[in-house]
């Protein structure tokens, strides 16, 4: 898959894209990530990217033209590319599009800066917007940073025999089990039985009960939106039971 990030400040991504999986990604060829700077598409001396905005107001906005012209460049290139903005204004990131992302044959990302990009730009250009959350971020480089990182989890290839996305946090629509590894005591605390038994069943039963508390606790919306086995009902009342014994 290729990933190509238009963006003032190229040298913020050689550090995250240099380190662990997103290397060894691109060291096997299942990723191509191209960097590109606004600026080089800017034609006056100073290479100017970006203007005042018009109504008056702080801050600066960055300007249509060296934008157009450096998505009209990467598109001529690889007309498949679907155009992403990193916005405020975007759909939020999750697992799911994620997904949808990785099934592209290629992205685009535009990340914004300043007070943001001249809205003329997301009228001709954008085919998505997306937002890592109610926050704010000086500029869409770290939002790009997070889109390659979670699509490229779910390219076949990227991940290693020992890792999976399929039971990451989110990949089934659940938070992710806790994990423990050697010793098996530590600071008094010991590593739940079942997870030392052997037991193939007993260990998958435990992940998913605990994957079911885990979400129940810190996000019990999420569990409006996936669907539930009888199992996982059964296991879910099982922990209420536990829970309401605790507090009496």
């Amino acid at each position: 898959m290729r990933f190509d990030i238009l963006t003032l400040f190229p040298g913020m991504f050689f550090g995250p894209f240099d380190e662990s999986i997103i290397k060894r990604a691109k060291d096997k060829q299942l990723i191509d990530i191209s960097l590109h700077n606004i600026r080089d598409w800017a034609t006056d001396r100073h290479q100017t990217a970006d203007d005042a905005p018009y109504g008056g107001g702080a801050g600066m906005v960055m300007k249509a033209a060296p934008l157009a012209a450096s998505i009209d460049s990467i598109k001529s290139l690889h007309p498949s590319s679907t155009v992403i903005l990193t916005s405020p204004h975007g759909r939020l990131l999750t697992h799911a599009v994620a997904c949808e992302l990785a099934e592209k044959p290629g992205l685009i990302i535009v990340c914004g800066r300043y007070e943001g990009i001249d809205e003329r730009i997301r009228s001709i250009y954008a085919e998505d917007d997306i937002s890592l959350g109610d926050f704010v971020l000086s500029g869409g480089e770290i939002a790009a940073m997070a889109i390659v990182d979670s699509v490229s989890r779910l390219i076949p290839g990227v991940l290693g025999s020992n890792e999976s996305a399929e039971y990451d946090s989110f990949g089934d629509g659940l938070l992710e089990y806790p994990h423990y590894t050697r010793p098996p005591e530590f600071n008094g605390l010991t590593v739940p039985d079942a997870l030392l038994s052997g037991h193939h069943e007993q260990i998958r039963k435990w992940r998913r009960k605990e994957s079911l508390r885990k979400t129940r606790a810190l996000r019990p919306d999420l569990l409006s939106k996936v669907t539930l086995t009888r199992e996982d009902r059964k296991m879910l009342t099982e922990i209420e039971q536990e829970e309401a014994c605790v507090t009496k």
